[in-house]
């Protein structure tokens, strides 16, 4: 018995086939970035990735063979619209990335509702503006979730589910129903919305592939990353460290009373449903994570490929008093300044590569232990460990330094995208592969454990992020 899965991410898609012991085969993998026509603004064609979803999943079925079910799990808050009656995408399909409505955002929090440029609600509002501004069509809005699940049923289901939808700017803060008064306030035609439905249920037949096994399962990618790290019981937490990185704890079945940020700046998330009942979490979110690994290989020429930093920076014991803040693209949780800026200090005349390349580890692990303290701050649950799977968790200097900043014990998942394995969990949990979410992460061992060495100086930290807050004030004043 096994599962399809199809995850859709940022600059690329595969399918893969999850097994009963917790194993992912056969994965096929398809490059696919989104377009930047000018600075801010994220496209990609919709009908294009729809070709390849087809393509990677009949690749993986052909070399699998039948399946029990399929899982989808994808990028969050894009934003697709298309004609009902023919499937026909309207426009390009705007990334969750892309900025081009940061002013209405703005604007409409002048009146009293609070929007961030990352999530649908603006862009949907955007492109029916552009493509239907009397909003005379009979038009379909969905995130990539939603339109991977209408082609693979050929447009028979249009569906999400809450750890999509709650991410929309368009969802009641309970996790019940869209919000009319969003909608509304929007002019945006409920008729358009895809029904919302279970994160681990039995949706419908995907007649688009060989065998038509049913769609079973889907997720956000770092709710399916939660799940696919076992992280299912309240005070479970993973971190995922990618180009950015993510922190999401599993709070229970309690709806928080509002969708605001908290006063530590995580934000309340529907983790995933199942026969009608939610888990909720909270999330923190770092912007920069792997990307300032990125800017060494790419920009400084100080590493020949990613990977090379775990190597360089283990040639010192430690940073020598170098300390690096990554706030390339300013800061996240907890205190929200767009007007941040990177930040190097400390150097002296001693300060050689490895010194530098160990900072810029340890300051994204000193992030990684600031977005602990606040989830732990707004829930007042204890984080007594934490798993971590992307890029940056087979770096073991990096994790390391992550178990020292935070003083916890850091269990590595066996799988760097962990998003596949929890997408796989929830639709085999729906078909009977599994009898529930509980057996299914009990397949689920870490690749290492790793305790705290030594402890990070957090106050001088706290110091270095004093020092490149509020670099750019317009953009510090901005809040969202």
């Amino acid at each position: 018995m096994s599962v399809l899965v199809l995850d859709v991410g940022t600059s690329g898609l595969r399918a893969a086939i999850v097994g009963t012991r917790g194993n992912v085969d056969h994965i096929e993998y398809r490059a696919f970035p989104p377009d930047t026509p000018f600075a801010g603004l994220v496209e990609f064609d919709a009908a294009e990735l729809a070709r390849l979803v087809l393509d990677v999943a009949a690749t993986a079925l052909t070399v699998a063979g039948p399946v029990e079910a399929v899982g989808i799990t994808n990028q969050r808050a894009s934003t697709i619209v298309w004609e009902r009656a023919t499937g026909e995408p309207v426009g390009r399909a705007l990334g969750w990335q892309d900025l081009r409505t940061v002013m209405d955002c703005i604007t409409w929090a002048g009146q009293g509702l609070r929007f961030a440029p990352n999530q649908s609600a603006t862009k949907l509002a955007w492109l029916l503006q552009t493509y239907d501004p009397d909003r005379s069509r009979d038009l379909c809005f969905g995130t990539v979730d939603t339109w991977v699940a209408w082609v693979l049923s050929r447009g028979v289901l249009h569906v999400t589910d809450r750890s999509n939808a709650g991410v929309t700017g368009l969802l009641r803060p309970d996790g019940s129903d869209w919000d009319d008064n969003v909608l509304d306030a929007l002019a945006i035609p409920r008729a358009m919305l895809p029904a919302l439905v279970d994160s681990a249920g039995v949706l419908g037949p995907a007649s688009a592939l060989d065998g038509a096994p049913p769609i079973a399962g889907l997720a956000g990618d770092q709710q399916a990353s939660l799940v696919g790290q076992g992280c299912i019981h309240p005070g479970m937490a993973k971190a995922t460290f990618g180009t950015g990185g993510m922190l999401d704890l599993c709070t229970g079945p309690s709806a928080p009373t509002s969708a605001a940020r908290g006063k530590a700046g995580t934000f309340p998330i529907v983790a995933w449903t199942e026969g009608g009942v939610a888990t909720w979490g909270v999330e923190a979110i770092m912007l920069t994570a792997g990307a300032c690994v990125e800017w060494l290989v790419e920009d400084l020429g100080l590493l020949s490929e990613a990977s090379e930093s775990d190597v360089v920076a283990a040639q010192c014991a430690d940073t020598g008093g170098v300390v690096f803040v990554p706030a390339l693209l300013g800061l996240g949780t907890p205190a929200w300044d767009y007007g941040a800026r990177g930040t190097l200090l400390g150097l002296t005349r001693g300060s050689g590569r490895p010194e530098v390349v160990r900072a810029v580890l340890e300051g994204i692990a000193h992030r990684g232990a600031d977005l602990v303290d606040a989830a732990e701050a707004d829930t007042g649950m204890a984080i007594s460990h934490l798993r971590v799977d992307g890029g940056m968790s087979a770096n073991a200097t990096f994790v390391q330094a992550l178990a020292d900043a935070t003083g916890r014990t850091i269990e590595v998942s066996p799988l760097a995208d962990a998003t596949t394995l929890g997408a796989g969990f929830l639709a085999g949990v729906a078909v009977g592969v599994w009898n529930d979410l509980a057996a299914a992460v009990a397949t689920w061992s870490p690749r290492a454990i790793v305790a705290p060495a030594r402890a990070l100086d957090r106050e001088q930290w706290r110091t270095a992020l004093t020092r490149a807050s509020g670099w750019i004030p317009e953009l510090s004043a901005l809040d969202f």
